[in-house]
């Protein structure tokens, strides 16, 4: 024999029965209990003030950080490279990273040598020079001179030509258009004219 029901009716009753037929005018879709433009409103509000505050403590961050860099003590000697380690120009001699630039611009290292060899480095490059013998000087001529002329045939050149040209003195200038050259007694101080 089958059980009863709730009510008297046999079987599982778990079905709602059907109220579509039963209307009540006076109750309605209440428009005052949610209002959607205000929800809209405050969840677009949320989110500005959100990307707000998180633009703001990206820039805290950013400002905290460059304060803790700048307190960060330098590294140690053990942790620089080679070139970092070398102390600020002018070096002393003999130390790490001293050397001498030519005139052709090749670098001649000079660590680790005797204090006189930077003078032995630059007194060849003057010797050089003055006998052109390097060959970075041009040997040519630059509007007809030689632009380079070597010391002993520069001399001769000169005393061939004459020597060098020496100054007049009163007896032979004649007038000296009413000025007076200074003397060893003015001290250089000139006097007016006569």
């Amino acid at each position: 024999m089958a059980k009863d029901g709730h009510n008297g009716h046999k079987g599982h009753v778990t079905e709602t029965p059907d109220v579509s037929h039963i209307k009540n005018v006076d109750v309605t879709h209440e428009t005052s209990d949610v209002n959607v433009g205000g929800i809209l409103k405050f969840v677009g509000g949320l989110t500005i003030f959100g990307i707000m505050v998180n633009v703001l403590m990206w820039g805290m961050f950013r400002f905290f950080n460059v304060q803790e860099y700048e307190k960060e003590p330098k590294q140690g000697p053990m942790a620089m490279s080679k070139e970092e380690r070398l102390p600020p120009e002018p070096r002393l001699q003999a130390a790490p990273g001293f050397g001498v630039k030519l005139v052709n611009g090749q670098w001649v290292s000079l660590e680790k040598r005797e204090p006189e060899a930077e003078y032995r480095v630059l007194r060849e490059q003057w010797e050089r020079q003055l006998h052109c013998k390097s060959d970075e000087l041009p040997h040519g001529t630059i509007d007809e001179k030689p632009a380079c002329v070597p010391i002993d045939s520069a001399m001769e050149q000169l005393f061939a030509n004459g020597g060098l040209p020496v100054r007049t003195t009163e007896k032979d200038a004649g007038s000296t258009a009413g000025v007076d050259l200074p003397t060893a007694a003015s001290s250089g101080r000139m006097t007016g004219a006569k």
